[in-house]
């Protein structure tokens, strides 16, 4: 095997998906602690506690202790190379989470042991179905009272539609919770705080055999755990490694991260299991991961990362050979070689400079304005493009400008930089310029991203007037004369950044009049391609 093969095979890259407060973020750096990456978690709880979660760099983040934008994470552990895509957890989370997740593997889903499955989980795991990535749970906070674990696998079989196997097992929760049960090797990690404080525990490995085990455990918890392990070894689905890697099959761990219990299994398991890079489609076919041939595509642009020099980054999903700085590789969409020189990997806002990558990686590189979202970059002699990202529609809308008219020209500029990120959409009336903008989000917490970002980063305030729109629909036909479209009085025309047109609808019923009454009309719910 050469030195490249074995560097990429031991690449893995994941995204965390999860529900608001399921522990994603702290799940997080504690995989970053046994990487090394950091000396201590920031974790944010209440105004007292003003440490910020590693993952978050944007203000608000910190103020509010909450993630609102994807963050890119890499540590290194027992030999392999991680690379961790950190999406926002909250309810109105951004496009961004969703194209994020098209840069990834695999997903590494976190539920509250108390909750289940709840509905960020769901939105986030249809997007995990539709590229068939693996999934990997992580059953959360143990160490709180919590639903019966057989109930909680149930929950995530019926709601997700993907088959379980516990790869261990929970002896009690709360006060009660005495550890996990490994059902491969037949031991047993007791849980034990450290002098009373619950956020330190002593990881304590036993086999199940072993006579102690019984003085170790409560009232009846000895029995109901031999119970446990005869009804999964007898009933139990039976571990498939196939099935987990065509995301099929999702094997379960539980724990609890905040006192820092069963991750670092959960982690173990997840590389044992896990694929190293996987192929992508492009115009000519599968590219291979293992091809030297360096190759890669922009998921994730944002600016002013750093507010001391307003810089912007664009995020490269490396798919195969090897990144070296200062390499000249050509860009599809620009049709132009280019020389990469700015190259980092980040850790929050810190940044460092990198001078080699391999495929499966994800760089930062400085983008002088010339990279869009679902980009290709390859080497000069070997050009093809990568599928398109799917742009998702958005379900609010709003019409924005700015209150003082001098700084028309830092409004413009911020709202166009923003929306090239992909956390808004904007759209103007046709052929008006950017005279009126309307702004498109998945979820409404955009909107006060967008007003607190333009505000300090660009120096302007804006007013915020929502509309009543709830779909949007691209039109799919060249050459359409949208003048004679018969529409709803309720229905506007507009267009996108790249000139696309499109409806937007206040109901389903203005959907159903414009398919009716123009049947030549062809209306997708998203774009295919940004690229």
């Amino acid at each position: 095997m050469s030195e490249f093969t074995d560097k990429v095979k031991k690449r893995r890259t994941f995204a965390i998906i999860s529900h608001p407060d399921a522990g994603k973020t702290t799940l997080t750096e504690k995989f970053l602690l046994y990487g090394g990456a950091i000396a201590e978690a920031g974790m944010v709880k209440g105004k007292q506690n003003m440490r910020h979660a590693v993952s978050d760099w944007m203000e608000i983040e910190k103020q509010r202790g909450i993630s609102v934008t994807s963050s890119v994470l890499q540590f290194n552990y027992h030999n392999y190379c991680i690379n961790i895509l950190d999406t926002p957890g909250h309810q109105d989370f951004s496009e961004d989470t969703y194209r994020t997740l098209m840069a990834a593997d695999s997903a590494v889903m976190v539920i509250d042991a108390s909750k289940g499955v709840e509905d960020q989980t769901r939105k986030l795991f249809k997007v995990c179905a539709m590229r068939h990535i693996p999934i990997f749970t992580f059953i959360n906070k143990l160490d709180r009272e919590a639903k019966d674990p057989y109930e909680l696998m149930e929950e995530i079989e019926a709601e997700l539609g993907v088959e379980t196997c516990a790869v261990n097992w929970p002896i009690g929760s709360g006060k009660q919770f005495k550890g996990v049960y490994e059902r491969k090797n037949k031991q047993v990690i007791c849980f034990s705080a450290v002098d009373g404080y619950r956020r330190e525990v002593k990881e304590d490995i036993r086999d199940i055999t072993d006579p102690s085990i019984k003085e170790l455990l409560e009232d009846n918890q000895y029995e109901i755990l031999m119970d446990d392990v005869d009804l999964l070894d007898g009933a139990g689905a039976e571990f498939d490694l196939n099935k987990i890697r065509r995301g099929e099959q999702s094997p379960v761990c539980f724990g609890s991260a905040l006192t820092n219990f069963g991750v670092e299994p959960f982690l173990q398991h997840f590389l044992d299991f896990s694929m190293p890079p996987s192929p992508r489609m492009s115009d000519i076919g599968e590219i291979d991961p293992l091809s030297e041939d360096f190759s890669a595509f922009v998921f994730k642009i944002q600016a002013n990362m750093n507010s001391r020099h307003r810089d912007r980054m664009a995020f490269m999903r490396i798919t195969s050979g090897t990144f070296e700085k200062g390499m000249e590789v050509f860009h599809m969409q620009g049709n132009k070689k280019i020389k990469l020189n700015q190259s980092k990997q980040l850790l929050a806002d810190d940044r460092e400079e990198i001078k080699e990558a391999y495929s499966g990686d994800i760089i930062g590189i400085f983008d002088p304005g010339i990279f869009s979202i679902g980009d290709t970059l390859t080497v000069p002699s070997k050009k093809f493009k990568f599928e398109g990202i799917p742009t998702f529609a958005p379900e609010h809308f709003a019409s924005i400008r700015n209150k003082d008219t001098m700084k028309r020209k830092q409004f413009v500029k911020g709202v166009t930089q923003i929306a090239q990120e992909g956390a808004i959409q904007i759209f103007t009336d046709m052929g008006g310029g950017m005279e009126q903008i309307y702004v498109g989000v998945v979820g409404v917490l955009q909107f006060e991203v967008l007003a607190y970002r333009l505000l300090n980063e660009y120096n302007v305030e804006i007013v915020n007037t929502p509309l009543s729109y709830q779909y949007v629909r691209w039109i799919e036909n060249e050459g359409l004369n949208l003048k004679a479209l018969n529409l709803s009085s309720d229905t506007k025309i507009v267009e996108d950044l790249r000139g696309r047109s499109l409806l937007l609808f206040s109901n389903q019923w203005g959907i159903n009049w414009a398919e009716d009454k123009n049947k030549e009309l062809i209306l997708t719910e998203f774009s295919k391609n940004i690229s």
